[in-house]
């Protein structure tokens, strides 16, 4: 097993500050002003409400705190939430992997459903690619933990991640940004709106190009005068809104958005040297070899329709209509060498369109948040497996296993959650959805004793023979229909001391399996089970101490395994529900003015998940055996937290805000099934400093991260076989698939310094 040793983290640090005592904390006196907290409003139920009326766990980042932490990309959000993870998944710098309390999805592949949902202004992102959104015009950024399967529906069973903005108002600006940083960093940000009919018709606009150099290079290519680079950035981001509020009662928001990402593909870290030709272990871990074209693409496009009805003070109509589609052509190298051992040209083509009708109503002494929904995606796709090496060894001019097709899907829900106080200590929550679910899917797959690609041209001098190279093996259909319900209960011990327990329940979509070599049957929703305890509460107006216990039970965790089919006697590989895991946590979030200059925050989660059970069969007897002693839950350290201090100093040239932050994250394995790859625990240190001038127009920003350079591990490759009697003894790998011993990894980034200057018209 290879792990990445780092040095030892100050976690006694954090479990002190954990565990200090709130009362004592709030009675502390200072010489200086005392400073107050602010009121921090969410959306979480699909209504404004104040954070700590919330009985949800919930973390919400403003963008002013987005801006003076010199936060740029989602990821970066991670760090403020317990208990979550955010990163670019592998060779992608714009597909997500998102994990909130052990649950989420790692393989990106269309058919296979998410665990996190991802909203942009209430509107659904139902595929990973292109997920990694970079932050331009945002109001405030949510991460809901838990299962939101209520509110928010399937997809939800680990969480969901909000990115809102703010309803234009006021008078014309125009506020432009640039940044210059470590690796050649040059951004540009444009926003601003423009009133043409004042207080009632606003355009509003953002643009973005975002670029920098790499963190390393590839360092052989087979492929003649193609960039290098290897960890570059090559972003272009516009955005243009137009709102109209033609009466106090209605509001209509159109908004259409582009992003497209050249950013090079990137190369991963070969943790071994290759037996098959001269690729030893790289000098730099963002180093890297290739065989395969280094340029990516991903290419998104968005509309939506927003429109408000204020019925009464009492009742209002929401309407959410979308369009979303996504082009993302990509090309991973397995292997990391100069020559075709496995190599994955890949394209990702996925088109959703979505519809939401909501109704909120609230009275004397209840609220009530309702609404109608359906959602229509097209997730398609097609990727070459090349195992060119192993092909000339048959004598063959090469082998490709390619995989193409379709998992067409169509959801319609209806839901209710309404919240009744019953005086003014007690209250309850009770909420449901019905969701009923279909998908059809279409999976070609064989082998092709050469060597493809998806498209003529997609090297140089390529030529794609003409017609469908490998047969149909799947075309099915199934449905599904699921009840989701939630309930809880709050006590309200005090005007700023609020006690609550919950009970809710998501379920991510059933599938089948994107990879299918037959006509094998669908798998299963899967489904999580959750129960909390927490408690929101304010002292002496100056701390902010929300806590939150609980517990989840996933079970029918969807895996590739020998199951049997019609009869016991018929066994096949397939994908199947074979797996139930368990998750048991606690999360703190502590934030404290102690004057009006400074303020501390600390966020903390522990967890301890692990597998209860993962059935397989033997191919051999038919019996069925328990193989959860070789599963773990990935992506997921038993221990996050961020410790964090911000000064501000007031001054005749302008307002200083100081600020840094200390980021762990305990060890955690890279892989559910045998992993072979586990990153050891690692702390990041983050500082800056932000200026604002006397007038409010000028600002800058000196931001420095991961100052101690430490080197993470955020994903990986691993096709190896370990020697049975000695998993862990790297020295007794053997070659798996491709020939090669392929264990690759790839890194978060390593120490950066930028300068943000803006001015605001």
């Amino acid at each position: 097993m290879i792990k990445l040793n780092q040095k030892i983290t100050p976690v006694t640090l954090a479990v002190s500050l954990a565990l200090l005592s709130a009362s004592s904390i709030a009675a502390e006196q200072t010489t200086q002003a005392k400073g107050e907290l602010e009121r921090i409003e969410v959306t979480a139920r699909k209504t404004v409400e104040n954070l700590q009326e919330v009985p949800v766990a919930v973390t919400s980042i403003g963008a002013q705190e987005l801006a003076e932490n010199g936060i740029s990309v989602m990821t970066e959000v991670q760090q403020f939430s317990p208990n979550t993870t955010l990163q670019a998944s592998r060779g992608t710098n714009s597909t997500i992997t998102a994990f909130i309390r052990g649950v989420g999805q790692q393989d990106p592949l269309w058919g296979y459903e998410p665990g996190v949902g991802i909203y942009i202004d209430d509107v659904y992102l139902a595929r990973p690619q292109g997920a990694v959104l970079d932050l331009l015009d945002v109001q405030q950024i949510e991460v809901l933990r838990g299962p939101q399967g209520t509110l928010y529906g399937k997809n939800t069973i680990g969480g969901a991640i909000k990115y809102v903005t703010k309803e234009m108002s006021g008078d014309a600006t125009l506020n432009v940004q640039g940044t210059v940083g470590s690796y050649n960093q040059k951004d540009l940000k444009i926003t601003g709106q423009l009133p043409l009919v004042d207080e009632k018709l606003y355009v509003g606009f953002g643009f973005a190009t975002l670029n920098r150099d790499g963190f390393g290079s590839f360092l052989t290519s087979d492929l003649d005068n193609q960039d290098r680079e290897n960890y570059n950035k090559d972003v272009t981001a516009a955005r243009v809104t137009l709102e109209y509020t033609p009466t106090d009662d209605l509001f209509f928001r159109l908004a259409w958005d582009k992003t497209e990402d050249k950013s090079n593909a990137k190369g991963g870290y070969r943790l071994l040297p290759s037996l098959l030709t001269n690729a030893p272990v790289p000098d730099s871990v963002y180093d890297s070899y290739t065989s395969m074209p280094t340029w990516n693409k991903v290419e998104l496009e968005g509309y939506s329709l927003t429109a408000r009805w204020d019925i009464s003070n009492n009742t209002s109509l929401k309407y959410v209509g979308a369009s979303r589609e996504s082009y993302s052509p990509t090309n991973i190298d397995f292997d990391n060498t100069s020559i075709r051992i496995f190599d994955v040209p890949a394209i990702y083509d996925d088109e959703q369109t979505t519809h939401e009708l909501q109704l909120n109503h609230q009275g004397d002494n209840y609220k009530m948040v309702s609404g109608l929904y359906y959602y229509d995606g097209q997730s398609c796709g097609q990727f070459e497996a090349i195992l060119e090496e192993l092909g000339k060894s048959l004598g063959a001019p090469g082998l490709t296993r390619e995989v193409s097709g379709c998992s067409n899907s169509t959801s319609k829900a209806a839901y209710i959650q309404g919240s009744y106080d019953f005086d003014d200590k007690w209250s309850m929550t009770l909420g449901a959805r019905y969701t009923q679910d279909s998908k059809e899917a279409k999976v070609n797959n064989g082998l092709i004793f050469d060597t493809v690609y998806p498209e003529s041209g997609w090297v140089p001098g390529y030529v794609r023979p003409e017609g469908d190279l490998v047969p149909t093996v799947l075309d099915d259909s199934e449905d599904w229909s699921r009840f989701t319900p939630r309930a809880g209960i709050e006590y309200q011990y005090s005007s700023d001391i609020m006690f609550f327990a919950s009970y809710a329940q998501g379920f991510k979509s059933g599938t089948f399996n994107p990879r299918a070599t037959t006509a094998e049957p669908a798998a299963r929703p899967e489904v999580v089970d959750s129960i909390e305890f927490g408690m929101k509460s304010e002292w002496n107006n100056n701390l902010r101490a929300n806590v939150t216990v609980f517990t989840l039970d996933h079970k029918d965790r969807q895996y590739i395994s020998v199951l049997p089919g019609d009869s016991a006697a018929d066994l096949n590989q397939r994908l199947g529900n074979i797996g139930e895991s368990t998750s048991d946590g606690v999360e703190v979030e502590l934030s404290y003015v102690a004057t009006e200059s400074l303020s501390l925050d600390a966020s903390i989660g522990y967890i301890d998940s692990s597998f209860d059970n993962v059935i397989d069969y033997d191919p051999t007897t038919g019996e069925a055996f328990d193989k959860s002693d070789r599963f773990s839950v990935s992506n997921t350290p038993d221990l996050t937290f961020n410790l964090g201090a911000t000064y501000r100093m007031y001054t005749d040239m302008g307002d200083f805000v100081m600020n840094g932050n200390y980021y762990h994250r305990g060890d955690y394995s890279l892989f559910e099934e045998d992993s072979l790859l586990t990153q050891d625990a690692y702390g990041i240190l983050n500082v800056g400093i932000t200026w604002y001038s006397t007038d409010g127009q000028w600002s800058a920003g000196l931001y420095g991260k991961n100052l101690t350079d430490e080197q993470y591990m955020i994903g990986g490759y691993q096709f190896v076989t370990p020697d049975p009697t000695a998993p862990a003894d790297v020295s007794k790998y053997t070659p798996g698939l491709g020939g090669d011993n392929t264990l690759i990894g790839y890194y978060g980034d390593p120490r950066t310094v930028s300068l943000t200057v803006g001015y605001s018209f």
